[in-house]
C-alpha cells in the first residue's frame, strides 16, 4: 500500500483479501496432504468445517456461501447447526480457560469499526494516518479507508470517510502528530525509495528498517508534544 500509493481494495469495492489469504492458503494445504489426496481419488470429498456462527452478521455470510458447490469439499457449518451466535462461541472459549481471539484482518482494512480503531496500539494509528496521507492525492472518489462518511442514521455508529480525521477527532494521536505525519512522512518515505533503488539490490534496506525509523521519530515528537516543546518544522521525520 505504502508503495504503490493506494489503499486496500475493499475500499474500491473489491474484497478478494479472505479468498487471497484464508481459504487459498488452506486449499494449497489440503491438495498436498496425504488423506485428502486418498479421498479425492476414490471419488470423496473432503468435509470442510466452516466456523460461520448463528449470529447475524456471520448468517450473511453463510446466506452467500451456502449455495457454492465445489467437487472436492462438502462444506458443514457446525456453529451453526448448534445455533451458537458469537456471544455463545465467546463463552464456550472462556470456560475452557483460553483468551477469545481478536478478529481475523489487518488492523488497516477498510472494514474495521469505529470501536475496533479505539483498541489499536499507537504504531498502527501511526501507519493508518501515513497509508491514508501517501494515498490521498490519487483518491478521488473516496476520502480514506472508511470511503465517505456516515452520517449515524438508522442506529448507524457516525463518522468520516477517513480514518486519520477520526484519529484526529478522539485524540488517539496528537494533533501535531497527525498534522506532521501528513506533511512530513510521505516525502520522506519517497526520498527513502529513491535511495534504496539506486542502490545494488544486496546493498538495500528494508523498508522495516524505515519504519522502524518512522515510530522512533513519532516517538520523540510525541515525547516533545507532551512536554509542551514546540515541534520544529525540519523534524525527525526527515531525518533519514
Amino acid at each position: 500500500m505504502l508503495t504503490n500509493a493506494t489503499l486496500p481494495s475493499v475500499v474500491f469495492g473489491g474484497g478478494s483479501c479472505s479468498q487471497k489469504w484464508k481459504a487459498a492458503p488452506q486449499d494449497a494445504w489440503t491438495a498436498q496432504w496425504e488423506p485428502a489426496r486418498r479421498c479425492w481419488d476414490a471419488g470423496g470429498r473432503v468435509v470442510k468445517l466452516i466456523g460461520y456462527d448463528a449470529s447475524g452478521r456471520d448468517t450473511k455470510r453463510y446466506q452467500h456461501a451456502v449455495g457454492c458447490e465445489d467437487p472436492r469439499y462438502a462444506y458443514r457449518y457446525p456453529l451453526r447447526e448448534w445455533e451458537w451466535a458469537r456471544a455463545d462461541c465467546e463463552a464456550r472459549i472462556a470456560r475452557a480457560g483460553l483468551p477469545v481471539p481478536p478478529k481475523s484482518s489487518c488492523y488497516f482494512c477498510g472494514s474495521i469499526k469505529p470501536d475496533e480503531v479505539l483498541e489499536l496500539s499507537t504504531e498502527e494509528l501511526r501507519i493508518i494516518v501515513l497509508m491514508e496521507a501517501r494515498a490521498k492525492p490519487r483518491l478521488r472518489n473516496v476520502e480514506g479507508l472508511w470511503r465517505r462518511p456516515v452520517l449515524g442514521r438508522r442506529g448507524a455508529t457516525p463518522r468520516p470517510g477517513s480514518i486519520t480525521e477520526f484519529i484526529r477527532d478522539r485524540g488517539l494521536l496528537s494533533p501535531a502528530e497527525v498534522d506532521r505525519i501528513i506533511e512530513d512522512a510521505p516525502t520522506a518515505l519517497l526520498d527513502f525509495q529513491a535511495a534504496q533503488a539506486a542502490l545494488l539490490p544486496e546493498q538495500r534496506v528494508p523498508m522495516g528498517r524505515w519504519l522502524n525509523d518512522f515510530h522512533r521519530a513519532s516517538d520523540a515528537l510525541a515525547e516533545d508534544y507532551h512536554h509542551g516543546t514546540e515541534i520544529p518544522a525540519n523534524s525527525a521525520l526527515n531525518q533519514h
